[in-house]
Parts: structure tokens; sequence; C-alpha cells
């Protein structure tokens, strides 16, 4: 965060009519350090105007983090269990003979209750911190230039996007090998899915937010 006794002094500067060179070479040789500077510089947008027009401040606090982590998190949560209350279910609908009773540690039925276990513990937060976070983005525009938020969309972006490539290239090897099979087929279908909506989710507010500048 800027100092403000420098953004004070930039400010007025500014509005004294100082070029920005000016002001960072005076600075600087007043023993400022370049990043201050820079940092208390682009505070202010750069047009003409009889007062120093500020720049939209990036959104960042520790409570705000903790909420989007956690969001973060409970949705990795409700994504792998609903993929493993999917998979155990398509096992029961078309089951490997050749897997025996050993495919599972305890069994597809044990499988089932823990995911349906994670699905009826985190589904709930999960969706009640999403309405909490878009109510909260609504009545304060500043919380849409989060960067907390914007690094974990990125971030959500680059590993749906991975596991999208790595189902599809799964499937196509799989298919190339002779080796598709139903259970195989419907699995691939379901992570596909579960990671296509949240790529899909994701990269749509990213596109709004660059749209808005934020």
């Amino acid at each position: 965060m800027a100092n403000s006794t420098l953004t004070s002094f930039v400010k007025e500067a500014l509005e004294k009519g100082e070029g920005r060179d000016g002001i960072r070479a005076a600075l600087l040789a007043a023993g400022w350090r370049a990043g201050e500077v820079d940092e208390s510089l682009s505070a202010f947008a750069d047009v003409a105007y009889p007062v120093a027009v500020p720049k939209p401040a990036i959104y960042l606090s520790a409570r705000e983090a903790f909420f989007y982590l956690l969001f973060f998190i409970l949705l990795s949560i409700v994504s792998f269990n609903l993929g493993s209350l999917l998979f155990a279910l398509i096992d029961k609908a078309a089951p490997d003979a050749l897997a025996g009773d050993n495919y599972y540690f305890g069994g597809a039925d044990s499988q089932i209750n823990g995911a349906v276990a994670g699905l009826i513990v985190a589904a709930p937060i999960f969706f009640w911190l999403a309405r909490i976070l878009l109510k909260a983005r609504r009545t304060n525009p500043a919380l849409q230039r989060s960067r907390i938020r914007k690094w974990l969309i990125y971030v959500s972006l680059v590993i749906a996007g991975c596991v999208l490539v790595g189902d599809a290239i799964s499937l196509v090897y799989s298919f190339l090998s002779g080796e598709l099979g139903t259970r195989f087929f419907l699995k691939s279908l379901v992570v596909a899915a579960i990671a296509g909506a949240i790529f899909g989710y994701f990269i749509t507010n990213a596109e709004r937010d660059e749209a808005h500048g934020i």
C-alpha cells in the first residue's frame, strides 16, 4: 500500500500541474524508493482535469481472502464428491466382472455413502457462501476488483482446463487402443461435465471482468 504522505504529495503536485516525470525525479532525489513512487503515481489517472483523479483501488483484505479461499475449497470438495458418487453409480449400473469385490476399498456402497456424506455437509455451505459473496459484490462494487478473487478464478480455469484436456486425451487414447468401454466412456463424460461446468462459469466471470476493465 502506498505511503499516505507520498500519495498526498503526488496528489498536490499533480493538481498544481507538475509533470509525472518531474514528480518522479524529485521524489527519487529525495530518497524515496522507485517502487513507492510508481505506486503512488499509478494511484491517479493520467487525464486532463483540474484536480488529480484517483483510479479504482485493488480490493484486498484478510476477511475477503478467507471467504474466497473457503469458497474454492468447498467447490473442490463438492466437485470431487459429486464425481465420486456418479462414478460409483456407473459402476453399480454397469458392473465389471473382472474387477470383483476388491475394485473398491469397502465396496461401491461405501463409496456412495462417503460421497453423499460429503455432499450433504459441503454443498449447503458452498451454495450459502456463494450467495453471500454474490450479494456482497452487488452491494459493494469494490469487491469486483478483488485481487484474490481474480487469482483464484484463473487458477481454477487452469486446473479445469487441464482436467478437460487430460480427460479428452484419455478418451481418445482408449478409443484408439480399442479399450473404450461403456463404463470408461460414461466416467469421461462425468469428468467433462463437472470440469466443463466449472470452466464455463469462471471463464464467463473472467470475460465479464475484462469487459468492465476490472
